[in-house]
């Protein structure tokens, strides 16, 4: 077969050149183009929020007390249960009562004696005031016979207190709860000696409910929450409407709401912090001395706060705060903000946003700074409150 002639086979391809590009770009104009992705938005709308701070705080029983041998001798009984609650007043060592017995008998003998001795001192001294008139002693004997009278009289007082002390030793030989609370392990056992006013104490009651929550702020927090109610960016709480609430260590909330009780005056100086302290009700002894707990306090209410879901805050390359704003072409936009804390699962934002603001919340991988997006309103409302919805320190 001849080969084709190549002059005729360039001319060939000259030819179609143009059907090809023609059929291109009727296909190409075929395609439809893509819609503009859509991306989930809130609109900024101020609202009233009361300003919460998460502080770091202990447990304190609201009273101590520390058991102590009043009278010296033997324990022979341990009345209580180690850990229980015991009441004021109520028996938790007897120590051997007999020596005390003997002491009141003695002193209950002594005190006989005296008033006898009274009994017989008063007649004398009548009678020698008679005589004394009619001259038939003398005046010193009078005088005698009535500082007599007045002698027994002091020593029936003397031996008065003589029992009245070896009455109460012999209470004190019967250890009492000196408050109500809960007492800890006992420190010693029967057949121990144990001696009067001696610094090792014999158990320890803490009282529990109501039971303080001892917490501290920096002084540099405190200087500008007083600036932000001075100046009106929050509105100051009634003092009798501060509460406060309590983490747990595990991050799930006490229930019962307490109260604020103080602000310390004084600035500890090695830390800077100032001591606040709350009060709540343990009922069912559920915070015990020493726990950790971080504290959540009312500090003011912001009449007109912006709060934007935790998602919608993006970090720039710098670390500043920044989100995305669709603006009225349904363009995204990047926009600078100043946020203040995490509160109830939300960023409060104090600067760079105003109401009405579109800020995107979710479909952040579809669109890039200035492209065109589809939005679509989602609710802005907060998750309810829990371990993951607390304040957070301001940034």
């Amino acid at each position: 077969m001849p080969a084709a002639n190549p002059w005729k086979l360039a001319l060939f391809l000259v030819l179609l050149a143009p059907v090809l590009a023609a059929c291109k770009e009727s296909s190409a104009s075929a395609e439809p183009e893509a819609p503009p992705p859509e991306v989930g938005v809130v609109t900024v709308t101020p609202q009233p929020r009361t300003i919460m701070r998460e502080l770091p705080g202990r447990i304190a029983p609201t009273r101590v007390a520390d058991v102590r041998p009043r009278v010296s001798g033997i324990v022979t009984a341990r009345t209580f249960n180690q850990g229980s609650d015991v009441k004021a007043g109520d028996a938790l060592y007897q120590i051997d009562p007999k020596p005390f017995e003997v002491e009141l008998q003695a002193a209950e003998a002594a005190l006989d004696k005296a008033k006898a001795a009274l009994d017989l001192a008063v007649p004398q001294a009548t009678r020698s005031a008679a005589l004394a008139k009619t001259q038939a002693i003398s005046t010193a004997q009078h005088e005698i016979a009535v500082a007599t009278v007045e002698q027994a009289r002091a020593e029936v007082a003397a031996r008065a207190a003589d029992v009245a002390r070896a009455r109460l030793n012999l209470d004190y030989a019967t250890v009492r709860a000196p408050i109500s609370g809960r007492i800890g392990a006992a420190r010693v056992s029967e057949g121990a000696l144990v001696v009067q006013n001696d610094l090792t104490n014999l158990a320890t009651i803490q009282q529990l409910d109501p039971i303080y929550a001892d917490f501290t702020q920096s002084v540099g927090e405190l200087n500008k929450l007083r600036r932000a109610l001075a100046s009106g960016e929050l509105e100051r709480i009634a003092p009798d409407a501060i509460k406060v609430k309590l983490l747990m260590d595990d991050g799930s909330v006490y229930p019962l709401t307490g109260k604020l009780l103080f602000s310390e005056a004084q600035v500890d100086a090695s830390t800077g912090q100032v001591t606040l302290r709350g009060e709540f009700l343990n009922p069912n002894r559920d915070l015990l001395s020493g726990m950790y707990v971080r504290v959540l306090i009312e500090q003011g209410v912001d009449s007109d706060a912006i709060s934007l879901p935790e998602q919608a805050i993006q970090r720039n390359g710098g670390g500043g705060a920044e989100v995305f704003v669709v603006k009225d072409d349904n363009r995204v936009a990047v926009q600078p903000v100043r946020l203040g804390p995490v509160q109830g699962g939300q960023w409060l934002v104090l600067d760079g946003l105003k109401a009405g603001d579109r800020v995107v919340v979710d479909g952040f991988q579809k669109f890039a700074a200035g492209d065109s997006v589809n939005p679509r309103v989602v609710s802005a409302e907060a998750p309810p409150e829990g371990p993951a919805a607390t304040a957070s320190a301001t940034r």
